[in-house]
């Protein structure tokens, strides 16, 4: 069940979060067990530090909390009986509006797609769920002296609306500690230029602080475009600059991530490359400008190689029609990760964190090391779905388009 702070108080949660105080306190009883439910709190563009105290006197329970667009920030946290947990985290919350000096300027571009997705509303919601979820407090607070990670990309890193479909990017938020914020603003189809035409980047920079992060992975879609000047060492190249540009003008940090490979295999049970000269290209502006790399290309790879061309599937939307709301038919996404192959690529992206040496690796959690060629058993994922929005549902890669902008 949801619940949504009224108009009245929303005007009180405004004015606590300038006052910089608590803009939500809510306990809960947990007695007889506790059934997943969702919160929808109504307030500014923002970081927000939440604190959610887990655990009964008589109860054992196992916690997962998603914010947003099902963005994971507690998976699967398990209490004993008697056992009480505080844990925090931060969630970025955003809306559609441009706001240069105080003043809207503009509004980001969306696509008919995203209307109604709640990482565009005015609110931020919370859901609670699990195999026995057991909250018995939850405390929502401005967060302002927070490390903000912006993700700027595709499909493979959007935050998707709907199981089977999932990405590294809403994986990310779970393994960070209460000091840095994932604020994941890829949209599906779209290209480094669309991106920045649809005022994507534009938004992310405005609300962005000196010494922030910006992970860019481009590249399924950009290399669609054909014809003289287009290609990883042209018009992609050029985008990568001015990007990289941009970032860099507002003392932000920019870090060039490779697209993901597709599952596509050849007789011997390796990967082929369907990206062209656009990862090379990348690795190309990487070394030019002096900008970070995230070879996820490369551990993309590995990783499907590991699984194999047969048990790979388990890490992709191949699902039978009807096993989700939003399969309708047999469906073998060879480009789309479910929520397994989203985790598995989130702790890729925290490998090359850490080999990189970069100052988030020390504050990432949950997080033991991770080798892309000795994946996690797919068989013993467990994971627990959000409920269903009836919002449009993510289209195969040659049914996606970018956003058209006038």
């Amino acid at each position: 069940m949801k619940k949504l702070i009224s108009a009245f108080a929303a005007l009180s949660l405004c004015a606590s979060a300038f006052a910089l105080t608590p803009v939500f306190e809510q306990t809960y009883s947990t007695s007889k067990g506790q059934a997943p439910f969702e919160i929808s709190i109504p307030v500014p563009d923002g970081n927000y530090l939440v604190t959610v105290t887990l655990g009964d006197k008589k109860l054992a329970g196992e916690t997962t909390v998603k914010a947003e667009s099902r963005r994971l920030c507690l998976y699967n946290e398990a209490t004993a009986k008697g056992e009480f947990k505080t844990l925090s985290f931060v969630v970025n919350k955003r809306d559609t509006h441009i706001r240069e000096g105080g003043e809207v300027v503009a509004d980001v571009t969306l696509k008919p797609r995203e209307n109604g997705k709640l990482n565009w509303d005015d609110n931020l919601t919370l859901e609670i769920g699990g195999a026995a979820p057991l909250v018995s407090s939850i405390t929502v607070e401005p967060a302002e002296d927070v490390t903000t990670v912006f993700l700027c990309g595709d499909s493979t890193v959007v935050d998707q609306d709907n199981e089977p479909w999932s990405s590294w990017g809403q994986m990310a938020p779970c393994f960070f500690d209460e000091t840095v914020a994932i604020a994941n603003y890829a949209e599906s189809g779209e290209r480094l230029d669309t991106f920045r035409g649809a005022g994507r980047l534009r938004k992310a920079l405005s609300v962005s602080k000196p010494g922030d992060w910006f992970f860019i992975e481009f590249g399924h879609n950009d290399m669609k475009l054909k014809g003289p000047g287009k290609g990883g060492y042209y018009f992609f190249a050029t985008e990568l600059k001015t990007f990289i540009d941009l970032i860099r003008e507002k003392d932000c940090i920019p870090v060039l991530v490779t697209p993901t490979h597709r599952r596509n295999f050849d007789a011997d049970g390796h990967i082929v490359e369907s990206h062209g000269d656009y990862p090379d290209g990348m690795r190309w502006v990487a070394a030019m400008e002096d900008v970070d790399l995230l070879d996820l290309h490369e551990m993309s790879a590995l990783f499907y190689e590991a699984l194999g061309p047969e048990k790979s599937t388990d890490a992709f939307v191949h699902y039978k029609a009807g096993a989700y709301p939003v399969i309708v038919s047999d469906t073998a996404d060879n480009t789309h990760f479910n929520m397994y192959g989203a985790y598995e690529l989130a702790k890729c992206v925290l490998k090359g964190i850490c080999e990189l040496r970069l100052p988030l690796a020390g504050h990432i959690v949950c997080y033991d090391g991770f080798d892309p060629c000795y994946p996690d058993d797919p068989d013993t994922f467990v994971w627990h779905d959000s409920p269903y929005r009836d919002l449009a549902a993510q289209k195969l890669e040659k049914d996606d388009a970018a956003t058209i902008v006038k």
